[in-house]
């Protein structure tokens, strides 16, 4: 079946589901004062803002957006609210020790339940389930990965990893062809474009001011100058995530990686009787160029990986439209998982970019002497992540001595990517290497992970 006619773009799928794109707020009409200036309106950047806003009521807090809030990743992402820790306990725990790393791990928990109670605190319905997270082999070299993935996790607490077996894993969801899986509690389906929307909401009414359409060209300390005029305000915050290359300065700091999905129409009952998936878990896989997917709310498979990972000139889109080879390379994975869903049309397709370090480890930050904070690099783990930056940077900000001050991601700085053409070649190259490698795996060619991955995870800085 032919997937050229499925509607591309228009921001996201979430977003065309909530009628699609919202009324653009006023922009910046001239100069400003604030107290706290924060570039970017996606979660980061709002949670950062709600957080500020209900510990000290009288600041003034403005969040500065190029579009409109929830049109980066926080509303094109696959809604996973997952207690990933970006980049590896195990980076923290050579760092700053042990205790560091287990405390990482424990905050991001604990902020799944704090996403879940601060939605239902502001009335907003996300369509959050919190069903776990379940990843699943379906090569022997995936389920070799998946084994020592087990072991690894056995060795640290708070992680609740539960293995499962061929059988036990296929009566969870029945996927074809799989060959074991894993299970942890600490996830939550939601539903990203009304989490995003909600929470642009709540900050207003706690009387933050979203100003909408005004790009910002430039962050100094003490000001955040932009096409529309200058905010010049004590704290500057970024929280532009993929889009950080756009800014003066920044333009090695973070790459922006693009990820890709598909949403078919609606399954019918029947699926779902053969399928299962009733815990609403959200799901990927252990292959190099992994996929990801949910049970969206209204019974339809949202299901994301990667396309084209890398725009020359780290370049990012206007629409989030994705190349027909992806939607087609998507849906055939889609239907290779579930030959049952082979008939069900797709219904929308999209992408976005999330922001990539050079090291692959997310961070948060704040300099007391200029006033300047940062928060992002998630590769794609954002939807709890930024929670836990926005309540660490209200803290910074406002300058609390916290447990959240004083865990192992602040003030974290990764080495710039390379200039170009030397960045646009490792990252293709990479994503050549571990297709590859899936290639070959999936031939049964090897029991164990492929040769051309090694050398694309030495190339990343994965080792």
């Amino acid at each position: 079946m032919s997937e050229t006619g499925v509607p591309n773009g228009d921001v996201s799928w979430w977003w065309r589901d909530l009628g699609g794109t919202p009324q653009a707020r006023a922009p910046l009409p001239g100069d400003l004062d604030a107290d706290v200036a924060i570039v970017g309106a996606g979660y980061t950047g709002l949670w950062t803002a709600y957080y500020l806003k209900r510990a000290q009521p009288g600041l003034r807090v403005v969040v500065l957006e190029q579009r409109f809030a929830g049109f980066g990743a926080s509303g094109r992402n696959g809604g996973w609210l997952t207690n990933t820790v970006t980049g590896g306990r195990e980076r923290y725990a050579e760092s700053h020790g042990r205790d560091a790393a287990i405390a990482q791990q424990r905050a991001l928990n604990e902020t799944v339940d704090e996403v879940i109670a601060a939605a239902q605190r502001e009335g907003i319905d996300a369509d959050i389930v919190k069903g776990g997270e379940f990843g699943v082999a379906r090569t022997p070299a995936q389920l070799a990965r998946l084994r020592a993935a087990y072991e690894g996790e056995r060795e640290w607490p708070h992680t609740d990893l539960e293995w499962l077996d061929a059988a036990a894993a296929a009566s969870r969801i029945r996927i074809d062809g799989v060959l074991g899986g894993a299970w942890h509690p600490h996830c939550a389906r939601v539903h990203p474009a009304k989490l995003v929307r909600g929470l642009a909401e709540a900050v207003e009414r706690l009387g933050v001011t979203i100003h909408e359409q005004t790009r910002v060209r430039e962050i100094a300390p003490g000001r955040a100058v932009t096409d529309r005029g200058t905010v010049r305000a004590t704290h500057v915050l970024r929280a532009t995530e993929g889009f950080t290359a756009d800014l003066a300065g920044e333009h090695r700091t973070w790459l922006p990686m693009n990820s890709s999905m598909v949403v078919t129409e609606p399954l019918p009952a029947s699926f779902w009787e053969g399928v299962g998936w009733d815990g609403r878990e959200t799901l990927g896989d252990f292959a190099h160029v992994y996929m990801y997917a949910q049970r969206t709310a209204d019974d339809r498979i949202a299901f994301g990986g990667r396309g084209v990972p890398y725009r020359y000139g780290s370049r990012v889109d206007t629409d989030g439209t994705t190349q027909q080879r992806t939607i087609r390379s998507l849906t055939a994975v889609l239907r290779e998982f579930f030959p049952g869903a082979s008939a069900v049309p797709i219904a929308h397709a999209w992408a976005g970019v999330l922001g990539v370090p050079r090291d692959w480890a997310a961070t948060v930050g704040h300099d007391r002497a200029t006033g300047l904070g940062w928060a992002g690099g998630y590769v794609g783990t954002g939807v709890t992540a930024t929670n836990l930056a926005g309540r660490t940077l209200a803290d910074l900000v406002l300058g609390h001595d916290t447990d959240l001050t004083r865990l192992p991601w602040v003030g974290h700085r990764a080495k710039k990517w390379e200039p170009e053409p030397l960045r646009w070649v490792a990252v293709n190259a990479i994503y050549t290497a571990y297709r590859l490698a899936d290639r070959l795996e999936a031939s049964g060619s090897t029991p164990r992970t492929a040769w051309p991955a090694h050398i694309a995870d030495v190339v990343a800085g994965r080792h």
